[in-house]
């Protein structure tokens, strides 16, 4: 990977050391951001609230069918109305506006290192790469099944880069049984990163053995661990209205041992949600409004995010869409949603290129583009993702990140002092004359502009005479120096390192915990 000498450092952040003369330079802080832009809409205030009202009357009315009995003894017991014969849930208004009370809006998610701690709270802001992919590309490999091996190369690229803030599930290791792929996934998270990790909710045997290996090797005791959230999952809904029992159990279970769970209705126009932005987000903030109200019953004051997942389908061949108009008007429409609960939330970007061309990045850059604009607080497959998901590729995560870190840069203060203004340059230089060897451009020169470390800003000769490399061929010898240059966390004690392997021999020796379908 190329770098300007003190300008970026081994995780990807922008050095901006002060130039000769000791000015102070803009600092871009990419593990802390906020976002800087006017919020944007695409509903009146009234339609907020005829939305929001006409989901309350879903869940009261219609239902929402819940496969778990624990769950709906836990409905049955706050009011709600429950038929067990064929599941559904009836929640009364009041159950969940008592819920919603609870829910905190901020939410301080412990990481490995004080420095990776993330904040979840509206107006804060988190990207994380794309993720939960049963396939993998790359341009020397192609596309494959997804293996280990992948998934620990991407751990190692998402822990490189300071403007990736939380480990998302990344790729499905499928060379990985089942029953073993979630001492594999944490092992690896926290021996090779100490951002935020990720655990699957794939049945109370795998959620607890994943706390009890995260407890132990930050040290943590039981009330520790659940004091604060240490770890977070993604709790999708099978629209329409239905919560499984996977995803039933992982909210109960994250509740209760107080770790965060990220609420994602996945509301395809068209196809598992009426075709209409309006009638899609109606449908999924129902089913969000019923998977937090159940963690709220599960454990009062649970950390909880909403969040949407909501694009079209192309309607010729039912195939999901990303990055469309749609896409971009579901995100603005569900941050004023989530504005109107006062929670952090979950947005997404993504793409259904094939393969990491122009189509691929113009759909993720504007399917980000709805997300920030919308004011989300985590901004999901913000990198790399093909297929609808179906793939994560290696050189589009790389080229994907050039946008995303330009976006951060965004998150810098721009000043217009007296210094910025430039009066002493503008009398220095003559009309017709150039700033390049000015005082005021030789003290910034080095600081003042963001340093590209996919772009290629030189000419075509230039260009041609180092092998005219397209970026996504650039890319490949990035995230390669990436991979080969990766160094474990300071806090990977080799001590606590011992004790998970020893934790996950001795569990896998028993048989591991196989998922709960």
């Amino acid at each position: 990977m190329t770098r300007t000498a003190g300008e970026k450092d081994r995780r990807g952040r922008r050095r901006r050391s002060s130039a000769a003369g000791g000015r102070s330079a803009r600092v871009v802080n990419y593990n802390q951001l906020r976002n800087p832009f006017t919020l944007q809409t695409v509903f009146s205030q009234d339609e907020v609230e005829a939305i929001h009202t006409e989901a309350l009357s879903v869940l009261e009315e219609l239902g929402v069918k819940v496969l778990l009995p624990e769950a709906r003894a836990l409905f049955r017991a706050a009011g709600a109305r429950i038929d067990d014969e064929t599941e559904m849930v009836h929640i009364g208004r009041e159950i969940v506006e008592a819920a919603l009370a609870k829910a905190p809006r901020s939410i301080l998610c412990r990481a490995g290192a004080p420095a990776r701690d993330v904040t979840l709270e509206l107006g804060n802001l988190a990207f994380l790469p794309g993720a939960g992919a049963p396939y993998a590309t790359d341009h020397e490999r192609g596309r494959r099944t997804a293996t280990g091996q992948d998934f620990l190369d991407l751990l190692k690229l998402t822990d490189h880069f300071d403007v990736l803030h939380m480990i998302p599930p990344l790729v499905e290791p499928q060379d990985v049984a089942p029953e073993l792929r979630h001492y594999f996934t944490m092992q690896g998270q926290l021996g090779l990163t100490d951002k935020l990790p990720f655990v699957f909710a794939w049945g109370t045997p795998q959620v607890t053995e994943s706390f009890e290996m995260l407890r132990d090797f930050r040290g943590l005791s039981d009330d520790g661990l659940a004091a604060e959230p240490h770890c977070y999952t993604i709790i999708n809904t099978n629209s329409p209205r239905q919560i499984d029992i996977p995803m039933a159990q992982g909210l109960i279970d994250f509740a209760r041992y107080g770790q965060m769970s990220v609420v994602t209705p996945f509301t395809a126009m068209g196809a598992m949600a009426p075709i209409t932005v309006a009638g899609a987000l109606t449908l999924g903030h129902a089913e969000a409004l019923a998977a937090i109200t159940l963690a709220q019953l599960a454990g009062p004051g649970a950390p909880v995010c909403y969040g949407t997942f909501t694009s079209n389908v192309d309607m010729k061949s039912g195939a999901p869409a990303f990055g469309t108009p749609e896409h971009f008007k579901a995100s603005l429409g569900a941050g004023q949603l989530a504005r109107h609960l006062g929670l952090p939330w979950r947005c997404a970007s993504g793409s259904a290129a094939n393969v990491n061309d122009a189509q691929g990045a113009h759909e993720t850059q504007f399917g980000l583009w709805g997300c920030l604009l919308a004011g989300a607080t985590m901004v999901v497959h913000s990198a790399g993702w093909l297929e609808g998901g179906l793939t994560v590729s290696f050189e589009k995560l790389i080229t994907d990140l050039e946008a995303v870190q330009m976006m951060a840069e965004l998150c810098a203060p721009t000043t217009a002092g007296e210094d910025d203004i430039a009066r002493d340059a503008l009398n220095a230089v003559p009309p017709g004359g150039h700033f390049f060897g000015s005082a005021h451009t030789m003290q910034r020169y080095q600081t003042e502009f963001y340093q590209p470390f996919v772009a290629d800003f030189s000419n075509y000769g230039t260009w041609s005479e180092r092998g005219a490399l397209s970026a996504s061929e650039r890319a490949v010898g990035i995230w390669k120096q990436i991979v080969e240059d990766h160094r474990a966390p300071k806090t990977a004690d080799p001590g606590k390192l011992d004790g998970l392997r020893a934790y996950v021999a001795k569990r896998s020796a028993m048989g591991g915990a196989a998922p709960v379908s």
